[in-house]
């Protein structure tokens, strides 16, 4: 079994990015992709809703596709989407994009709302060497959110983009788990991520159609894992996460 839990569609691609993530399941037999809208860098709540919908469509053309509610914490009707996200389009999660620091304090309701749906929330974070976008959510970001809120199951994405600097804060966060999706992250960080989090702490993620799911598989398989921690890392963990 095989589980994505980081994968998108662009606003204005529909039609190429659902393609690719279908046609990436059939080819290599995903079972589940768990997928996110992504637009602006801070989009508006028409964008919001819209990203949603488009989601929630690509949910209905296929039943390996499962959706994250795509939110935009500054916006006076976040928590509103959520509830739309969970109760009406049937979504497993909530992601938060780089709009704000995932730790400040108009997160905390939305948190609050995903604790009790009882889903977890995907966090984009990435420290980056130059560039560094404003609000962009860093390991100690993620290290604060997850000691206010202990029993909320928070994923850190991309193992920070830095994972020898960005896992170190989240080491002692049980309850925070990460992903190695995108480009960026070496076969080695792999090995550091289970080095410093355990296996049991690190999910499968690809960033389609940004990343290649051949470069993130054969990541894992390169990887000082074994079998049995492939395993967790592919599926097992996850079905911890996601309770759908």
């Amino acid at each position: 079994m095989i589980i994505d839990v980081h994968a998108h569609i662009w606003k204005g691609q529909y039609e190429k990015s659902s393609d690719v993530l279908i046609e990436s399941a059939d080819r290599y037999g995903i079972d589940r992709i768990y997928v996110s809208g992504l637009g602006k860098y801070v989009p508006d709540s028409e964008e919001v809703r819209e990203l949603n919908d488009s989601v929630a469509k690509l949910m209905k053309r296929d039943r390996r596709i499962y959706g994250y509610c795509y939110i935009n914490p500054k916006l006076e009707d976040a928590k509103e989407e959520i509830s739309r996200g969970i109760e009406d389009l049937g979504m497993s999660g909530m992601k938060l994009w780089v709009a704000v620091y995932c730790d400040a304090p108009c997160v905390f309701p939305l948190v609050e709302q995903c604790i009790k749906y009882d889903v977890p929330v995907l966090i984009h974070a990435f420290h980056k060497a130059t560039g560094q976008l404003p609000n962009e959510t860093l390991g100690e970001n993620v290290a604060n959110l997850a000691l206010k809120y202990p029993e909320a199951r928070l994923i850190m994405a991309h193992l920070g983009a830095n994972s020898y600097r960005e896992l170190k804060p989240v080491r002692k966060c049980r309850n925070v788990w990460v992903d190695y999706s995108g480009t960026l992250s070496r076969r080695d960080e792999l090995d550091y991520a289970k080095e410093t989090l355990g296996a049991e702490r690190i999910l499968f993620g690809t960033d389609m159609d940004i990343a290649s799911f051949l470069l993130k598989l054969g990541q894992l398989e390169d990887s000082s894992f074994t079998p049995e921690e492939r395993e967790l890392v592919l599926y097992k963990n996850a079905l911890e996460i996601f309770k759908n």
